[in-house]
């Protein structure tokens, strides 16, 4: 297929920090996405917590289905507009390398432990694996990706952060955040891919988990047009093949309107080329009216599913761990691999090292070095979220 003008071009690449010969039957962003799914973090995305600890049910989304479902989304709309699809499913699948076990919960928890050090943010340290995290190569850390994988990782960062990334690679994927300007079209699809997989699939598993209800989501206009069009169309259906059948026309409809709202974005604005799309404004988008509907949506999941007491009671049990894992390691360098214990900047350290950590791992380390079991955690975090006692009854 043929790329569009204002799409990334491979040959056009702005390279890589260290500079390699090409491959001979690859081009620069396949070769980025080939050494990311051979990557040491990819592996352990499939233990990582989505919403649902792993060890809580075989179906739930992990970190690691999130990304491949993000990767099929966003190629499925790049080929359409035709963007580069290699590039797309580069960044979507490298998206979530630095997230924490136990989700946002985790993310939080280290953030927290981190304050006085710099912080946490989990899209930094995505770009952190892949530049320094990864050991497999003699010539240097990290996974050497081109600038335009890297930039579409980094789709969040803090002016400080930013700052420190413009000093050590001047003109580098730190550079937008300070001028205010856009990375590429791929890279704004998978922010936006991200988002349409999270919301199907975050209803899909909150039905499944028994934490949501179809009446709850009857509430929602995107969810429910297409539970009463799917009833119209097949007056039979139930269970899991309505709901199935719900959020896969809700998926198309999105995908669609992407698909619609970006071309005339991009007409409008005429692009001549990727470095035009930087100076430009943001130009993967829903309509306004998706953009409304979506929104709509996730205040409900917000409120209904990641808010639920069921949800939240494992949130406090693993921000107990990694805060007592954090004290644990800053308190004793020893406990933790040679390749952590012995660098200078012990709080980084530890923050890479935890940030690693697949949701089990994480608990078999807690249980060893303090002996509490997971099981017993519920306490501690009940005790945690209102020392006072003031919720008992």
């Amino acid at each position: 297929m043929s790329l569009a003008p204002y799409a990334s071009q491979p040959a056009g690449s702005r390279g890589r920090r260290f500079p390699e010969q090409p491959a001979p039957t690859r081009d620069a962003f396949q070769r980025d996405r080939d050494r990311i799914v051979h990557s040491t973090a990819f592996r352990r995305l499939v233990y990582k917590t989505q919403v649902f600890l792993n060890h809580e049910g075989d179906l739930f989304r992990t970190r690691l289905t999130h990304s491949l479902e993000v990767a099929q989304l966003g190629r499925s709309i790049a080929r359409s507009l035709q963007l580069n699809e290699d590039l797309v499913e580069a960044v979507a699948l490298a998206h979530d390398l630095g997230h924490t076990p136990f989700g946002h919960a985790g993310q939080d928890a280290l953030n927290e432990c981190m304050t006085v050090h710099g912080g946490f943010e989990h899209n930094l340290q995505s770009l952190r694996v892949v530049d320094a995290l990864e050991h497999r190569y003699p010539q240097y850390d990290g996974l050497n990706l081109s600038f335009e994988t890297r930039e579409g990782i980094l789709k969040h960062c803090s002016r400080a952060n930013a700052e420190r990334i413009e000093a050590e690679e001047p003109g580098g994927v730190g550079r937008r955040f300070l001028d205010r300007t856009q990375p590429g079209l791929e890279a704004q699809l998978c922010n936006l891919a991200d988002e349409i997989a999270y919301n199907a699939h975050d209803i899909d598993d909150g039905v499944r988990s028994g934490l949501i209800g179809i009446e709850q989501l009857a509430e929602v206009e995107l969810f429910e047009r297409y539970r009463r069009e799917a009833l119209a169309e097949h007056p039979q259906l139930g269970g899991r093949r309505m709901l199935y059948e719900t959020i896969r026309r809700m998926l198309s409809a999105q995908v669609y309107d992407v698909i619609d709202a970006t071309r005339a974005a991009i007409e409008a604005v005429a692009p001549r080329d990727a470095d035009a799309v930087r100076q430009a404004p943001p130009l993967v988008l829903f309509s306004d009216a998706m953009r409304q509907q979506s929104s709509a949506l996730k205040r409900v999941l917000f409120r209904d599913l990641y808010r639920h007491p069921q949800v939240t009671q494992t949130t406090g049990r693993a921000q107990v761990v990694v805060r007592e894992l954090f004290a644990a390691y800053l308190g004793d360098v020893r406990e933790m691999p040679e390749s952590f214990a012995a660098r200078a900047d012990t709080p980084r350290a530890v923050a890479d090292y935890i940030a690693g950590m697949t949701d089990r791992f994480a608990i078999r380390e807690h249980e060893r070095l303090t002996g509490q079991t997971w099981d017993a955690l519920r306490f501690e975090a009940a005790r945690q979220q209102d020392p006072a006692g003031e919720g008992d009854e």
